[in-house]
C-alpha cells in the first residue's frame, strides 16, 4: 500500500518528468505513513482523446498537462492526512515538475488491509484464519 496510478496525454512528460512525478508521489504518501519502499506505481499515457476531462469543472481551468492520478490505499486516514496528502502531491508536482495545480486531479480510494497481496500468492495483511 499505497498503488498509484497516473494518467497523462501522450508525450506530455518527458522520462525525467515522469521520474519526478513518481519522486512526488512516493515523498507524499510517506509523509501520511506508507512503509518505505512501499514504491508500485503505474503510469499510463492516452491519445488526447482517450483522456476525457472537462475544462472548466467546478470553475477549475485545465489544459493539456492534465493529470490524473488515483491512489489506492489501506483505510483508516483522517480527513487531515487526506488533505494533507493532496496538497502535498499537488505543490509537489507545481514546485519541481512545472505542473499547474489546477491540472492535478486525485482520487483516493480506500481498501480494508486484507485485500493486498505483495506476490507469492499470500495476502500479506491478512488475518492469519
Amino acid at each position: 500500500m499505497p498503488f498509484v496510478r497516473i494518467d497523462t496525454v501522450a508525450g506530455r512528460y518527458d522520462g525525467k518528468q515522469r521520474g519526478a512525478i513518481s519522486d512526488v508521489l512516493y515523498e507524499s504518501v510517506l509523509e501520511i505513513g506508507a512503509l518505505e519502499n512501499d514504491r508500485f506505481q503505474v503510469f499510463s499515457e492516452h491519445a488526447p482523446h482517450d483522456l476525457v476531462f472537462h475544462g472548466d469543472y467546478l470553475g477549475i481551468r485545465r489544459t493539456d498537462g492534465f493529470v490524473a492520478i488515483q491512489i489506492t490505499m489501506n483505510a483508516g486516514r483522517t480527513l487531515a492526512q487526506k488533505k494533507q496528502l493532496i496538497a502535498s502531491i499537488a505543490a509537489g508536482l507545481h514546485e519541481r515538475v512545472g505542473i499547474r495545480k489546477e491540472d492535478v486531479f486525485i482520487n483516493l480510494l480506500e481498501v480494508p488491509r486484507e485485500n493486498w497481496s505483495f506476490g507469492s500468492g499470500v495476502a500479506q495483511y491478512a488475518p492469519e484464519s
